[in-house]
This record gives structure tokens, C-alpha cells and sequence, in this order.
């Protein structure tokens, strides 16, 4: 009785996961999945990775760096497994007030905006460090204006709810 009711638990657990996210949040992760299962097999494996990273322009991944990806989902990483994923890592994710709150710390005027010269030096120097690539992750996806700043309310926004819609 006791492997029926194992298994019934990790059932529930993995359906519960359809519940953390809304119906337009599990389409961009399933258009996601489906972006890295370069195969098309229904799971993401070790080449499915690598040719993600290479789609992005990350050549030299580090075998060792794959492998602790893959170790860190519960078996093969179908949809079901990678939404969990996902759910787990949101789980601890802060909400947006207390990240809005962190940027305010350096924003005393309440501007809205920080120093892109000012958050590089923050976040490479402080705490747990970004490199340079980091750096050029985040103001390719996040961009200074042309004055510099970088719109710090705008990116706790995106990182907590997702892309804007009507970005432009």
C-alpha cells in the first residue's frame, strides 16, 4: 500500500504545479520547452542543452555544467518536470515590493532609474558577484536609456511579472 500511496503524492505534486502558474504563464514555458527540445522528443537531454546554449551563443559549456543542470530535476526533464523546476526555483523568488525596495536603498530621490556605471560597480563588487558576461546578459535584455539609466522599477516589473506586453 505504501508504493500507491508514494505514488499518488508525486501525482498530485506534479499536477499541483499546473496550478502556480496562469493558463498565458505555461504557454511561454511550453514555447520554451519546445525552443530547448531541439530533438523534438519530448525531453530535454544533455544535446538538447548544449544546442541551446549554442543557439544563444555559448559555445563552450562545460560538460560538468550540464550535467549539474540535469541532476537538479527529479528524473527525464519533460514539460511536467520543467514546470516544476521552475515553480521550485519561483517558489523562493522575492515578491516585487521587497526587490523594488532593495534598488530603492541606492535611489534616495525616488527617481525611478539607477547609474548604469553605478549598478555595474554594485553588482560586480558586492555580495555574490556578476561577471562581465552576466553584465552584458542583463543590459542586452535590460537597456540603459540614452542618458544612462537603467529603469529599475521597469526590470522588478519583468523580472516578478513576466515580459511587458505592450512593451513599445
Amino acid at each position: 500500500m505504501a508504493p500507491k500511496k508514494a505514488k499518488k503524492k508525486s501525482a498530485d505534486s506534479n499536477s499541483n504545479v499546473f496550478s502556480i502558474f496562469e493558463q498565458s504563464q505555461i504557454q511561454e514555458f511550453k514555447e520554451a520547452f519546445t525552443i530547448m527540445d531541439q530533438n523534438r522528443d519530448g525531453f530535454i537531454d544533455k544535446n538538447d542543452l548544449r544546442d541551446t546554449f549554442a543557439a544563444l551563443g555559448r559555445l563552450n559549456v562545460k560538460q560538468e555544467e550540464i550535467d549539474e543542470m540535469l541532476k537538479e530535476a527529479s528524473g527525464p526533464v519533460n514539460f511536467t518536470i520543467f514546470l516544476t523546476m521552475f515553480g521550485e526555483k519561483l517558489k523562493g523568488a522575492d515578491p516585487e515590493e521587497t526587490i523594488l525596495n532593495a534598488f530603492k536603498v541606492f535611489d534616495p530621490e525616488g527617481k525611478g532609474v539607477l547609474r548604469k556605471d553605478f549598478v555595474t560597480e554594485m553588482l560586480t563588487t558586492q555580495a555574490d558577484r556578476f561577471s562581465p558576461e552576466e553584465m552584458e546578459q542583463m543590459f542586452a535584455a535590460f537597456p540603459p536609456d540614452v542618458a544612462g539609466n537603467l529603469d529599475y522599477k521597469n526590470l522588478v516589473h519583468i523580472i516578478t511579472h513576466g515580459e511587458e506586453k505592450d512593451q513599445e
